[in-house]
Formats: C-alpha cells, sequence, structure tokens
C-alpha cells in the first residue's frame, strides 16, 4: 500500500556528509490506546528487552536509535537519528499536552491491541490529534499481541479496512516474541526519510 494523501512541505535536517553517510534527525512518535504495547515494542527495539509487567508511561518517553536507510532511488546511504516519542495512551491527554509532543512530528507508529477490537477503532481519534499538530505525515500500523492470536477480536478483512483508510502499510507485530519490530521501525524510517528528502536540499542529495 502506498502512502496516502499529499503531505505539507516541510524544513529537513540533515547534517553535513561525513565518509559518504548522511545523517537524517528525525521524530516520530507511537500512539494508541492505554495497554496496547507501545513501551513494550520500544524496549524491545531500542534494548532488545521484554516484561510482563505493565508499565504506565506518564506523559512520554524519549528514546533515541540510530538507524541505517537505504534510499536507492536518490542512490542514498543514510544514517537515521530517530527520537522515538511514547506517548500515553490516556484519550483525555491528547488535547491537554498534544501541541508539546506532536510539534515535529515526521511519523506515525500507530500501535492496536489484536485481543481488542476497540483499540483498532480508537485510532483515529488519536491520528486526527497527532495530524492537528503536525500536519499529514507517514503512518505505519502495528498490529501487536500477535503471539495472542487465539483471542483475537477481529481480523485480517478489519485491519486492512483501516489500513486503506489511511492509506499505511501494516505489519502483525509481538513485542513479547520480538516479532516484526524491528521490520516495522525499518519501514516507517524508510516513508519518512523518502518524505523528508523529497523537500531537502539538493546540495546534500549527489546520487
Amino acid at each position: 500500500m502506498g502512502l496516502r494523501r499529499e503531505m505539507p512541505s516541510r524544513g529537513l535536517m540533515v547534517q553535513p556528509p561525513s565518509d559518504n553517510v548522511e545523517t537524517l534527525k528525525t521524530k516520530v512518535c507511537l500512539v494508541g490506546d492505554l495497554e496496547v504495547g507501545k513501551t513494550s515494542l520500544i524496549r524491545r527495539y531500542v534494548l532488545n528487552a521484554f516484561s510482563d509487567a505493565y508499565l504506565t508511561t506518564l506523559g512520554t518517553k524519549v528514546s533515541k536509535k540510530v538507524i541505517p536507510v537505504s534510499v536507492p532511488e536518490k542512490g542514498l546511504e543514510l544514517r537515521m537519528d530517530m527520537l522515538i516519542w511514547d506517548i500515553m495512551g490516556q484519550h483525555g491527554f491528547q488535547e491537554l499536552l498534544k501541541d508539546a509532543y506532536f510539534y515535529g512530528v515526521r511519523g506515525i507508529l500507530a500501535v492496536v491491541d489484536l485481543t481488542r477490537k476497540e483499540t483498532l477503532e480508537g485510532l483515529r481519534t488519536w491520528i486526527e490529534c497527532v495530524e492537528s499538530v503536525a500536519g499529514r505525515v507517514p503512518i505505519f500500523l502495528a498490529v501487536n499481541k500477535s503471539d495472542l492470536q487465539d483471542r483475537a477480536a477481529y481480523g485480517t478483512p478489519e485491519i486492512e479496512a483501516i489500513a486503506r483508510e489511511f492509506a499505511c502499510e501494516y505489519l502483525m507485530t509481538s513485542a513479547k516474541l520480538g516479532t516484526n519490530i524491528e521490520e516495522s521501525f525499518q519501514r516507517l524510517a524508510t516513508v519518512v526519510a523518502r518524505e523528508q528528502l523529497s523537500d531537502s536540499n539538493p546540495a546534500y542529495l549527489k546520487p
């Protein structure tokens, strides 16, 4: 699936080339309802760790990951400095602090819980909240807790319908097993890089 609607032009933070590898700074956020596994996904991705204990995110938590990204159509190999914002999953929080937390966001990892259909239905509100501040940005959908297939509350038709609505790709993920975690972040990083590079300084885009 391709990216949806046209996105507004944005500035690009590309640092000068070093050893033929450019560094691209970006900010992404994970959104979704309480207990969908946002914090667990980040812990698995950044630290390769998982805990069954549920920890509530108070406000937000910011992690950093350096990701190699290839953009072959531009002949580029990038080093992306990704700031990953883990946003508290309470809906009342959205309006209260959205300007502070969503400003400058370049991509969204939208997370839903396979065992709770309401988390899929609540996703629209989260994305609308981010876009009201950051504008339209690339989205990737992580359908989490795929290790609990026997407790699935919805299936492929519902997932594909929401993915079509936001014109985004999706993967079934499991923070517990580590399934498709790295791939989800990598694919989000790639579409974010392409979007940012479309408005970048051509001096840094030599084939």
